[in-house]
């Protein structure tokens, strides 16, 4: 269900360890406090009723329709409720068929608005003032970009990562699409793996050299550079640094600088060819074959993929 999905990835801002400008805290609201069972027998607890005070986000997930059940009548309060927060300045969403309920309301006359595929009969019949746009997935739905449907079941995603974007900032939206999978998944996890931590040590000289590298990371021949910063000869430079970090040195270098560019790529418009120079490349197709073999994408689509700043 998009409601615990919602209420997972959104709350991760919160859980972050980083100090952000504003976390979101996501609260389960329905009419009633008590538990009842979704459209699929799972078991729903609310964590507050339907009340006069307003979040500064609200967002409708999808409702159940049978055949040929008809949403007249079905949720004056809700709407009150929807209405309240628009006149108060909120933003207010919808997820897949949640934007009936919208519609319902008569927000969305003479506006475009999203939504599930399946409910496009219903929005002719029913809504023909909704510009009814069955193809997007999120689709800005007027009141000064205040009021967002989406489209399909897992659009919810997509409206988790826009509003992650929008209130905590592009770099937060990036690490939580990373740890949850979100977005563009036919290339597999690859993309969104971070570099993996090196294991904790004790030997001195490897972690003097480790912490000049973080600095120096995009220097010519960084691997003969730490093995000279390290006083040792070069074999037992590698084996120590292997054993210690559980990494090649150059294997750790081009982790290292990997990494870098992606963070370039989810919040910089540099072009790739600079920032293969800037981490350390000069030859840009080296730069984007090792990209691809560690990240298993190229880095435009990398780039494509993290495209998640608020523009709808």
């Amino acid at each position: 269900m998009a409601a615990f999905g919602l209420h997972e990835v959104l709350g991760e801002t919160s859980r972050n360890g980083c100090a952000l400008s504003r976390p979101i805290r996501p609260t389960l609201v329905a009419r009633q406090l008590a538990p009842y069972r979704s459209s699929t027998g799972l078991a729903v607890t609310p964590e507050e009723a339907l009340s006069t005070d307003c979040a500064d986000v609200a967002i409708i997930c999808d409702i159940h329709f049978d055949k040929d059940e008809t949403p007249a009548g079905r949720w004056s309060e809700e709407i009150a409720w929807v209405q309240r927060h628009i006149e108060a300045g909120a933003l207010v969403c919808s997820t897949c068929s949640g934007s009936v309920l919208l519609a319902e309301a008569g927000l969305l006359d003479d506006a475009e608005a999203a939504s599930h595929w399946s409910m496009a009969d219903m929005f002719r019949d029913r809504y023909p003032r909704v510009r009814f746009r069955p193809e997007r997935i999120l689709c800005n739905s007027g009141r000064g970009g205040r009021l967002i449907t989406t489209g399909g079941a897992s659009a919810w995603q997509d409206l988790a990562l826009y509003l992650i974007a929008r209130y905590c900032g592009a770099a937060e939206a990036a690490r939580v699409a990373r740890l949850f999978l979100l977005g563009d998944r036919g290339h597999g996890q690859l993309p969104f793996a971070s570099m993996t931590r090196p294991r904790q040590h004790s030997d001195a000289v490897i972690a003097t050299v480790q912490e000049w590298l973080a600095d120096n990371y995009a220097t010519p021949n960084p691997v003969s550079a730490m093995a000279e910063r390290s006083g040792l000869p070069v074999r037992s430079f590698k084996r120590r640094f292997s054993t210690a970090t559980g990494y090649s040195p150059v294997g750790y270098v081009q982790a290292l600088r990997i990494e870098e560019a992606k963070q370039m790529l989810e919040t910089e418009d540099l072009a790739i060819e600079e920032i293969s120079a800037v981490v350390g490349y000069t030859d840009p197709t080296f730069f984007r074959r090792l990209f691809k073999r560690l990240a298993g994408v190229t880095p435009a689509e990398y780039r494509q993929r993290s495209s998640i700043l608020p523009t709808a």
